[in-house]
């Protein structure tokens, strides 16, 4: 009889054990830490971070590609107009060339614009003083120069557009991102006040979901400051161009005057 109460002890003592085992949750089970698990998880304040990211980086990447087709087209029809110019053609001959090309379907590059726009000025100033009977080179000149400063700058504000917004995305999406990252760091480390017990696995989803924001805001800003850094250097170096015809043509059309 003793032996047997022995043994009902023992074996209820196992039973007991055993329970406590089967209640403990597994260690081997990890949490799903896959990107759109971390997405959907996350704050609402995290998610709104996130989307307003992702939609500036594809509006990023649209200015991206736009200027780049923009910066190449301008490259080379610059360097076709500069071949035709300086290969010795007659310069009324390309003024009608230009305006044809400007009123018909054939877009017409910025720097064809600019020789069209002084040519044009040059023509209405001389004619209007040739009516007086006094023609004054220096006033000719200067008109024509100033017409094709206008119309460089006109071509200028067209290639530098949008670049101040690719310079913004690049400078603030970081700190964006970074703000998303605070708050879900806060979000996670608020969320331990409940747990009795802090592990690594109990902290790591939430702040895998606050470095989300981070990684999205650089993903965002890296294009974005390259893209300007190189389309801010192709357009000076058009700058440069643009300037060295107008002082060159400005010569060519002196030389006429006189």
């Amino acid at each position: 009889m003793r032996r047997w109460r022995e043994h009902a002890k023992l074996k209820s003592h196992d039973q007991a054990i055993q329970n406590n085992i089967h209640s403990i949750p597994s260690m081997n089970v990890s949490p799903d830490l896959s990107f759109i698990t971390l997405v959907t998880d996350a704050s609402l304040l995290v998610q709104l971070v996130l989307a307003l990211l992702l939609f500036v980086s594809v509006v990023s990447w649209t200015y991206i590609f736009r200027k780049m087709y923009a910066i190449g087209s301008a490259r080379r029809q610059t360097e076709e107009f500069e071949r035709t110019f300086w290969a010795g053609g007659n310069l009324n001959a390309l003024y009608q060339d230009a305006t044809s090309n400007r009123k018909g379907r054939n877009k017409t590059g910025a720097l064809e614009r600019i020789f069209e726009s002084g040519m044009s000025e040059f023509h209405k100033t001389r004619n209007s003083l040739a009516k007086g009977g006094n023609i004054d080179s220096g006033i000719v000149i200067d008109g024509a120069r100033r017409a094709m400063r206008a119309a460089y700058q006109r071509e200028m504000d067209a290639l530098e557009s949008h670049l101040a917004f690719l310079a913004s995305v690049g400078s603030v999406s970081p700190y964006v991102g970074l703000f998303g990252t605070v708050w879900g760091i806060m979000n996670a480390f608020r969320g331990l006040a409940n747990v009795q017990q802090a592990t690594l696995a109990a902290v790591a989803p939430g702040i895998a979901e606050a470095l989300v924001a981070t990684a999205i805001g650089l993903f965002a800003a890296i294009p974005a400051v390259v893209a300007y850094n190189r389309y801010t250097h192709d357009i000076d170096r058009l700058a440069i161009r643009f300037e060295t015809f107008i002082e060159e043509f400005s010569n060519i059309l002196q030389r006429q005057v006189r």
